[in-house]
């Protein structure tokens, strides 16, 4: 079971649960992602996808923590959101957050700052992710993912990438 949270006009598909809040886009369930609790049982999805929706919700910790509650043990979140130097993040005036690499620490546990919330993940995979021509994105896609702190501390906004990926394990802290 996968859930899709502010779908947009995604596909229907075999095993796929569709969020949003708008009835036009004809998804399975019509939610506001900024009520919780979410309207499904906890340890209920495989996995969870958060394209381009979490930098539009005002309180990113509570909404962490409810995809924490539903994802079964082991389950994965994915979540993709225009990096903080994307023109894009900017443009659009429905966008509340900015993020960067190293958003998503603060849901582990090794990061000093995770008492922001109880919800805790294992960061499988990240990306820092470029458009442009190939080899463009090759070299800068090669050096920020491999030195995230110096490029976005020094040359973020001399070479802005695009978007960010995020891939994390849920870690179930109680037996719920």
């Amino acid at each position: 079971m996968i859930l899709s949270l502010g779908s947009g006009k995604t596909e229907k598909q075999e095993g796929l649960t569709r969020v949003d809040i708008s009835p036009l886009t004809k998804p399975d369930v019509v939610w506001d992602l900024t009520k919780t609790p979410y309207p499904f049982d906890t340890n209920s999805f495989n996995e969870i996808l958060c394209n381009d929706i979490i930098e539009h919700l005002p309180d990113i910790p509570k909404v962490i923590e409810e995809c924490a509650r539903i994802l079964k043990p082991g389950g994965k979140l994915k979540i993709t959101t225009p990096h903080f130097s994307c023109a894009n993040s900017y443009i659009d005036p429905t966008h509340i957050h900015h993020l960067s690499y190293f958003s998503m620490d603060y849901f582990t546990n090794s990061n000093q700052y995770n008492y922001y919330s109880n919800a805790r993940f294992v960061i499988k995979n990240r990306q820092i992710i470029f458009d442009g021509n190939k080899i463009y994105k090759f070299i800068l896609t090669r050096l920020a993912n491999k030195f995230p702190k110096f490029y976005e501390t020094r040359l973020a906004w001399v070479f802005p990438a695009w978007f960010i990926y995020f891939e994390m394990d849920v870690v179930k802290l109680d037996a719920s």
